[in-house]
């Protein structure tokens, strides 16, 4: 992909990012001042739909992606703000994502790609739920729905990406949790958001694999 198509795409990652703040406080109750700045979300969309578009350009998926990136940004809005991941917002991400690699399986004529994107749905849906019966769990099911839906883009981009992205987000959690607490953010009892942490693995685990 061109540099010039990759930086058109990171600039629709700007306003997607601009966009989600709004919308994610239409969807959930926010405290004052509780919402990411609308410049640190547009950072944030740069980065992601970038790094997208720098690493996947070549793939028929990445529409699919980008649409899944989009309402990700809204979701971490939701979480960060309102410890919340709404329903209809989770299942934009489930299908879009779903019709998306529907579409690309026809342009590639591979429909083992997208039986290994159910298949890592499938499997993401039961190792999270599994976590979030487990006493003292701080999963919610909104988590668990959420790595489902993440697990059909993870299981197109094959078994690796799927391995880290079920990996990476518990590591992004624990770092996050011991700087907050090193920063007296939070106490242990303290309930965090694990959506961006879901999010910002899934991520990663499509651009490093």
């Amino acid at each position: 992909m061109s540099a010039l198509l990759v930086t058109g795409i990171a600039l629709l990652g700007a306003a997607a990012g601009w966009a989600a703040v709004p919308v994610g406080r239409s969807l959930v109750r926010v405290p004052p001042g509780g919402a990411p700045g609308r410049n640190t979300l547009a950072l944030v969309g740069v980065v992601v739909f970038g790094g997208l578009a720098a690493t996947r350009g070549d793939d028929p998926a990445l529409p699919a992606l980008l649409l899944v990136a989009a309402a990700g940004l809204v979701l971490a809005v939701t979480d960060l703000t309102a410890l919340r991941l709404p329903d209809p917002l989770v299942g934009v991400v489930a299908l879009g994502g779903g019709l998306g690699l529907t579409a690309a399986t026809a342009a590639t004529g591979e429909p083992r790609r997208l039986a290994v994107a159910v298949a890592g749905a499938a499997l993401s849906f039961i190792g999270y739920a599994l976590l979030a019966l487990l006493p003292r769990a701080r999963l919610g099911f909104g988590d668990v729905k959420l790595a489902a839906a993440l697990g059909l883009p993870l299981g197109w981009l094959g078994w690796p990406a799927l391995r880290l992205g079920l990996f990476l987000p518990h590591v992004l959690a624990g770092v996050a949790v011991l700087v907050l607490l090193a920063a007296g953010r939070v106490r242990r009892d303290t309930p965090v958001p694990f959506g961006p942490a879901l999010l910002g693995g899934a991520w990663l685990a499509a651009v490093l694999t």
